[in-house]
Formats: structure tokens, sequence, C-alpha cells
């Protein structure tokens, strides 16, 4: 009798031993996944949309030493696009504009202050913000975008 006794208490500490050490795999796991997602996931862009009525509006931002902001805007092929990029200190953000499917618009990405053309295609257009350099320091900018 005593031996089919040890022979379950054996069993379950077995089991309690296994249902602990999945535990602490699913929690390292779930940790893990956040932190990465912290660090390096990417983020969807923040979408533009105007005002009913309105065919500009103003973004405030910030981006630091390496960070890029993302916006992304639906146009319509033929609407001129306007985009106008103020920062402090002074140029020191710039933009870089992709078309749809992420279509290179041949826009230099280091000196982007101003932008105004006809668009070739319709679909979602991404602006990106960035400093010029990788040093570290900060800009606070202003982004006008304009859709006629």
């Amino acid at each position: 009798m005593q031996s089919n006794s040890l022979k379950s208490n054996r069993s379950f500490l077995h089991l309690r031993k296994s249902v602990f050490i999945c535990g602490l795999i699913c929690l390292a796991s779930a940790l893990g996944t956040t932190s990465i997602a912290q660090r390096g996931g990417k983020a969807e862009p923040n979408r533009i949309e105007f005002k009913r009525g309105a065919t500009s509006t103003t973004i405030r931002g910030t981006v630091r030493g390496g960070e890029q902001a993302e916006y992304v805007l639906s146009a319509k092929q033929g609407q001129r696009l306007t985009i106008k990029l103020a920062s402090v200190p002074a140029k020191s953000s710039v933009f870089d504009l992709r078309g749809p499917d992420e279509v290179d618009l041949g826009l230099e990405y280091d000196a982007n202050y101003d932008y105004s053309a006809k668009l070739p295609a319709t679909g979602d257009y991404l602006i990106f913000v960035s400093r010029p350099t990788q040093a570290k320091g900060t800009s606070r900018y202003k982004l006008t975008v304009t859709v006629r």
C-alpha cells in the first residue's frame, strides 16, 4: 500500500514541477516578446486626416538622435501635394516622401524642407521625418501638409 502512495506522490510532484517549468517558459517568452516590440518593433505610421472641408493640416512633433516619425496620407493621382517643414533648431529636421507601394519619388532625403508637386498615382503616400544626422540631439518640427 505504501509503495502505491509513494508512487502517486512522486507522480504528483513531477506533474507540479512540469507545470511550473512550462509556466516559467510561457512567462519568459511573453516578457521577451514585449521587450522586443518595445525596442525594435515597427509601429504603424500615423495617419494624416483632414478635418471636414479642410485641405491642410499641421502636425507638431519631436525627433531625437536617429529616430524617425512616420506619417501616411491618402491622395489621388493629379492632386497637388504641398509639404512644408519647419524645425527648431533651424533645419534640424528633414523629410522623405514615398509614393504608393513605397515608390521613391526622388527627393534628397537630407535636404527636404518644402515640396510641391502633382501626385503621379492614387494611394497612400508615406512621409518620414527625421534629423539629417544620427548624432545626439533633438529637433522639434512643424509639418504642414496640403492636398488640393
